[in-house]
Order: structure tokens, then sequence, then C-alpha cells
């Protein structure tokens, strides 16, 4: 069931398509920097044993 967009097609599509990929970009950034903290936690927490 595909609504009929009309003459906004290519705006509604594009809506869409641009909030995926702001999704994506959210996820990587957040995934990323979540691995980077994680490792500093471990290095800081193997630095205080030491």
């Amino acid at each position: 069931m595909i609504p009929d967009l009309g003459k906004y097609a290519v705006e509604v599509i594009g809506a869409y398509g641009m909030s995926f990929l702001a999704l994506v970009l959210v996820c990587f950034v957040y995934i990323r920097r979540s691995r980077s903290v994680k490792r500093a936690l471990i290095a800081a927490e193997a630095g205080k044993d030491a």
C-alpha cells in the first residue's frame, strides 16, 4: 500500500532518505564513541592497579 504523494513525491522521499541517513550517522557516531570511552575506562582501570 503505497500512498500517492502527487507533486511532492521527490521532497517527501528526500526527507525520508535524509532522516534515515541522519539516524544511521547518529548510530555510527554513538557506537564509535562508546568503544572509545570503553577503551579509555579499561586503560584507566589498568593504570590504577599497576
